[in-house]
C-alpha cells in the first residue's frame, strides 16, 4: 500500500522528485485516505514499522503523521494507536445528501421573495447563455471588452508588487467609504485634463464599478413608483439599477442626435431622474448634441431633477478629440457623472467612480457604508499610481491606436457579406452596430452564433418601446485578429 523511498535524510531533505520526504509520505497517505485504500477507523502501522518499511527515518514518518494528524485525517488512541478519523476534514466542509440542511430545503415551500428582489430578479434575465465575460470559448466580439492581450501586465505587476512591499498593512485595514484619498486625488486631475469637468476629489466617490455607481444612483434619489427617463435603446445595466430601484421607467427614443429632450418632456415632464449616455450612445453610438445637451440641463434645473451621465468608454475617439462631458457644462449642479476604469484598464478590476454635486456626496457615502464599505484598498492604491506615474495616458494612446485598427479590420472583414449585415464605422467606441436584412430575428441569430463560440449581442434586447431594430452588436477592440475572422466565417454561415 505505502511504497518504499529511496532516502536516507531527515524531515526536509528532498527525495528525488525535489519534494520533502516527509511531504511524500504525507501525501501519500493523505490520498490513500481520500480514496478509501485506507478505511475510516483504520488502524495506521506504527511509526517504527513504517519507517523500516519505506525505508525513511522515524522522523520523516512521524512528521508525516504530525501533519495529517494537525489537518485531521488521523487520531491517536492513548496505548492503542494511530486510526484514520471516521469524519474527514473534507466533509466537514460539504452538506451531503440527507443532512439537515438539505432535508429542511425539500421540506420548506418556495422561498418568497421581496417585491425588490422580484424586480432584481427580472431586471437580470437577460435573453442569451453567455453574457459578459462568461464565454465558454473564444472572445469573438464579446461588448464591452477592450484589447486585454495589449495591457501592460509587466508595469501593472511591477506596480503591485511595489505598492504591497511598501505599504501592505497600511492597505488591509478598513478605509474612507468615499474612497483611497489619493486615488480620488488623482480621478479629480484626469478627468478635469481628460473631460473638462472641475471637481475636487472630495466630490468623488469610488465604487466596485459603475454599476454600483447606477444603483446607488437609483437609490439615493428615487422613490419606489418615481419616474425616471431611460434612453431607448439603452443600457441594460440602468435599467436593472432603475428596476430595482421601483422607478417607473419612460423610455425616451434616441436619433442621432442622442436623446430627445424634446420627446422625454412630452412623455413625462415630471421625471425625477434621466440616465443618459451623451458622448456615446450605448448602443447605438450617437454622440449628444450641444443644443440637446443644454436643453436637458435646462429641463433638469427647472423641474429639480438629475442626470446620470454614463460616460462608459469616451476616451476612446478615433478621428477627433473627445467631447467635453455633459458635466463640464452643467453650471446648475444637476450632472452626476459616472465613469470606469473597466474599458480603460480592465473589466475584473471592478473599480469606477462618481462625481457627486456636492449636496449629494453624503449620500452616495452612506449607499456605500450600508453595503460593502469601500471597494478593494489595494487595487485603488495601485490604479493611483498607475494613474500618478503616467502609465494610464500611455495606455490610452496605445489603446487607441489598436483599437482603431481593429474597428477598421472588422470593416473589412464583413465587406462580403453586406446585405445580409451592413456595417457602419464610428468615431469611437469598443462595438459597432451590424444591420441585419430582411427583419431577422437578431435574438435568434446571436443564439446560433453564441452556441458556435461567437458573442454578438442583439440589439432588440436593449429596446422598451414599440419596433425594436433588429442588429447584432460586435465588440471589435478585445478581439483578435484570428478570433474576427473565425467570427466573421461563423457569421456568414449563420446568415446564409
Amino acid at each position: 500500500m505505502i511504497s518504499a523511498r529511496n532516502t536516507s535524510g531527515g524531515d526536509d531533505l528532498p527525495g528525488p522528485s525535489g519534494v520533502p520526504a516527509y511531504k511524500a509520505l504525507y501525501e501519500q497517505l493523505r490520498t490513500s485516505i481520500l480514496t478509501g485504500q485506507l478505511a475510516a477507523g483504520a488502524r495506521l502501522p506504527p511509526t517504527r514499522h513504517l519507517a523500516t518499511e519505506t525505508g525513511l527515518s522515524r522522523n520523516t514518518v512521524l512528521a508525516a503523521f504530525e501533519q495529517l494528524r494537525a489537518e485531521g485525517y488521523i487520531a491517536g488512541r492513548q496505548g492503542s494507536g494511530t486510526y484514520v478519523a471516521h469524519v474527514l476534514p473534507e466533509q466537514l466542509l460539504t452538506t451531503g445528501p440527507g443532512t439537515p440542511a438539505t432535508t429542511a430545503s425539500s421540506a420548506s415551500p418556495a422561498a418568497r421573495l421581496s417585491a425588490r428582489g422580484e424586480r432584481l430578479i427580472r431586471a437580470r434575465r437577460l435573453p442569451l447563455p453567455s453574457v459578459l465575460g462568461r464565454a465558454p470559448h473564444g472572445t469573438a466580439f464579446l461588448v464591452g471588452l477592450p484589447a486585454l492581450d495589449a495591457f501592460p501586465f509587466e508595469t501593472w505587476t511591477k506596480l503591485y508588487t511595489t505598492r504591497i512591499r511598501r505599504s501592505g498593512p497600511q492597505l488591509m485595514r478598513y478605509d474612507d467609504a468615499a474612497g483611497y484619498r489619493p486615488l480620488r486625488e488623482a480621478i479629480a486631475t484626469y478627468i478635469s485634463t481628460a473631460r473638462g469637468i472641475r471637481c475636487t476629489a472630495d466630490q468623488v466617490i469610488v465604487t466596485t464599478g459603475s454599476q454600483q455607481a447606477l444603483e446607488f444612483c437609483a437609490r439615493i434619489l428615487l422613490d419606489p413608483g418615481d419616474p425616471a427617463w431611460l434612453e431607448d435603446p439603452g443600457y441594460l445595466g440602468t435599467r436593472a439599477a432603475l428596476t430595482s430601484a421601483g422607478a417607473r421607467i419612460v423610455p425616451v427614443p434616441v436619433d442621432e442626435n442622442g436623446l430627445d429632450v424634446t420627446a422625454g418632456i412630452h412623455l413625462e415632464p415630471d421625471a425625477r431622474l434621466a440616465a443618459i449616455t451623451p458622448s456615446h450612445q450605448f448602443p447605438l453610438g450617437h454622440t449628444m448634441s450641444l443644443e440637446r445637451r443644454l436643453a436637458l440641463i435646462d429641463w433638469a434645473s427647472s423641474k429639480d431633477a438629475w442626470i446620470v451621465e454614463d460616460d462608459y468608454d469616451a476616451e476612446f475617439r478615433y478621428v477627433s478629440k473627445p467631447h467635453a462631458a455633459l458635466a463640464a457644462i452643467d453650471n446648475r449642479q444637476r450632472v452626476i457623472y459616472v465613469g470606469t476604469f473597466s474599458k480603460v484598464l480592465f473589466p475584473s478590476l471592478r473599480l469606477g467612480y462618481v462625481v457627486a454635486p456636492p449636496d449629494l456626496v453624503d449620500g452616495f457615502v452612506a449607499a456605500h457604508l450600508s453595503t460593502d464599505m469601500h471597494a478593494h484598498l489595494i487595487d485603488q492604491a495601485v490604479v493611483a499610481d498607475f494613474i500618478d506615474h503616467g502609465h494610464l495616458a500611455r495606455h490610452l494612446r496605445r489603446m487607441r491606436v489598436l483599437h482603431h485598427e481593429r474597428q477598421h479590420e472588422l470593416v473589412g472583414l464583413t465587406e462580403p457579406i453586406a446585405g445580409s449585415l451592413d456595417m457602419t464605422p464610428s468615431d469611437g467606441g469598443l462595438h459597432l452596430v451590424g444591420r441585419l436584412a430582411d427583419d431577422r430575428d437578431d435574438r435568434a441569430v446571436a443564439r446560433n452564433a453564441v452556441r458556435r463560440g461567437v458573442h454578438v449581442w442583439p440589439l432588440s434586447t436593449h429596446y422598451l418601446g414599440p419596433d425594436p431594430r433588429s442588429a447584432l452588436l460586435l465588440g471589435y477592440a478585445g478581439t483578435t485578429s484570428d478570433d474576427m475572422r473565425r467570427g466573421i466565417d461563423v457569421l456568414a454561415d449563420i446568415l446564409r
